[in-house]
C-alpha cells in the first residue's frame, strides 16, 4: 500500500467533494471512510485510476451519511449530481483547500489547526506542539472549528496571512518532526508566490528555501542530530541558498517587512557564512530584534538569547535568557548550551539531561543525552 499516494491525493479528493457541494466536515468523514476502504482492498486489486476511484467511493459514502439525514432538504440535488465513475481532473487542488479552510468564520488559530489536520496531515499532537500548548486542548479546538463550519457553504476563503501560517507550520512538521512535508509546503508555497505578489509570501518562500539547502548536512549517517556549528557546509545546496537569497532580497526591497523576511534574513545570514567562526552574530541579533518587535514570540525571545551569547559572550545570553519562562519548550537547551559555553559543565549537563526528557522527538532526545554524556566524561578525567 502506497501510503504517501494516498496522502497526496487526499486534498484534491476533499476539495473535488466541497465543491460538489458537500459541507467541509461531511466531505472528511466521506475521504476518510474512501480511505480506509482502499487501505483494506487496494493491496489485492489495485484501481487504475486511484484518484478518480477514491472520489466515487468517498461521494458515495457522503451520499449515504445525506440519505441518512432526513432534515437534509437537498437530498435529492445532490444524488442527481453524483458523478459518474472515471478519471477525475488532475488539478491540483491543495492550495486552493487551504484558502477554503482559513474560513472567515474561524478564528485565524483555529483555522490553521484545522488545515494542518484536514489538509496537512498532522496529527493533533504535532499541531499541539507547534501551537505549545496540551493535546487535548488542541484536540477540543478542532473539534469547535469543525462543528463552527459544519453545514457553511465555502464561497469565502480566508486571508493570505493566515494560509502562510499554515505553510510555515507545515513546513516546520516536514522539516524536523515525523511526517516529510517540508517539500509540499515548498512546491504549494511556490505556487501561490506565483499566483500573488505579497512580500511575506515572498519571505516565507525564501525562508523554505534557505532552511532546506541546509536538510543534507542536518543528520549524520546513522541519523544522530548534527548541529548548525558542526555542520559540513559542502553538503548545503547552494542554487537553493542562492535561490532564496534573490527572492528575499528582492522582497527586502518593498520596505514592508513581516517576519517571514525577518526569518529569512537571518537564514540567509547563517547561509552566507563560510565557516560557523565567521557568522555575523551582531547582525542576526539585530534581525531578532526586528522579529522580536513584530511577534512579541517568546520562542524568538529565546532563540535571540543563544545569538546574543554568540555576539557578546554566554553571559550576556544567560543574561537575556534569565527574562524568560523557564517552561518554554528548549528552554533548558538553551540554558545548557550558554552554560557550557561559559565553562560551568556541571550545570550543563545537568540542563542537557533535563532538556532530554522534555525533547519533543527521539533524534532530540538522543542528542540532548549524548550532550549531557560528553559533559560528565569531561568531568570525570
Amino acid at each position: 500500500m502506497d501510503e504517501a499516494l494516498l496522502r497526496s491525493l487526499t486534498p484534491s479528493v476533499l476539495a473535488i467533494l466541497v465543491r460538489r457541494g458537500a459541507d467541509f466536515a461531511a466531505a472528511e468523514d466521506a475521504v476518510q471512510d474512501a480511505l480506509v476502504k482502499a487501505v483494506r482492498g487496494w493491496p489485492a486489486e489495485p484501481p487504475r485510476d486511484p484518484k478518480g476511484w477514491l472520489v466515487t467511493v468517498a461521494w458515495h459514502r457522503f451520499l449515504d451519511a445525506t440519505r441518512a439525514d432526513a432534515a437534509r432538504r437537498r437530498r435529492e440535488d445532490l444524488v442527481e449530481e453524483e458523478p459518474v465513475p472515471g478519471p477525475a481532473s488532475a488539478v491540483d487542488d491543495t492550495l486552493q483547500l487551504y484558502f477554503l479552510c482559513a474560513h472567515p468564520s474561524l478564528t485565524p488559530s483555529s483555522a490553521v489547526a484545522l488545515t494542518l489536520r484536514a489538509v496537512g496531515g498532522l496529527t493533533t499532537r504535532q499541531i499541539a506542539q507547534a501551537y505549545l500548548v496540551p493535546e487535548a486542548t488542541m484536540a477540543q479546538r478542532i473539534s469547535r472549528a469543525k462543528r463552527t463550519v459544519s453545514g457553511v457553504r465555502f464561497d469565502q476563503s480566508g486571508d493570505v496571512a493566515t494560509v502562510l501560517r499554515v505553510l510555515y507550520l507545515v513546513f516546520n512538521e516536514g522539516y524536523s518532526g515525523d511526517v516529510d512535508l517540508a517539500a509540499e509546503a515548498i512546491r504549494l508555497t511556490r505556487q501561490l508566490a506565483a499566483a500573488i505578489d505579497h512580500p511575506e509570501v515572498a519571505g516565507l518562500l525564501a525562508l523554505m528555501l534557505l532552511h532546506h539547502a541546509r536538510r543534507a548536512a542536518r543528520t549524520a549517517s546513522d541519523g544522530s542530530l548534527v548541529p548548525l556549528v558542526e555542520q559540513d557546509r559542502g553538503r548545503w545546496d547552494t542554487e537553493s541558498i542562492a535561490e532564496g537569497v534573490e527572492i528575499l532580497q528582492a522582497a527586502l526591497a518593498r520596505d514592508r517587512l513581516g517576519e517571514f523576511q525577518a526569518q529569512a534574513a537571518i537564514a540567509a545570514l547563517h547561509a552566507d557564512a563560510p565557516t560557523a567562526e565567521e557568522t555575523d552574530w551582531v547582525q542576526i541579533v539585530e534581525w531578532y530584534d526586528e522579529l522580536a518587535r513584530l511577534t512579541g514570540s517568546p520562542v524568538v525571545r529565546l532563540n535571540r538569547a543563544v545569538a546574543v551569547g554568540e555576539a557578546d559572550g554566554p553571559r550576556a545570553g544567560l543574561a537575556a535568557l534569565a527574562a524568560l519562562d523557564d517552561s518554554l519548550p528548549r528552554h533548558a537547551a538553551v540554558a545548557a548550551y550558554l552554560h557550557e559555553r561559559d565553562g560551568d559543565l556541571e550545570t550543563a549537563a545537568r540542563l542537557y539531561a533535563e532538556a532530554a526528557q522534555k525533547a519533543p522527538n527521539l533524534a532530540e532526545r538522543d542528542h540532548l543525552t549524548r550532550q549531557a554524556a560528553r559533559l560528565n566524561a569531561r568531568r570525570s578525567r
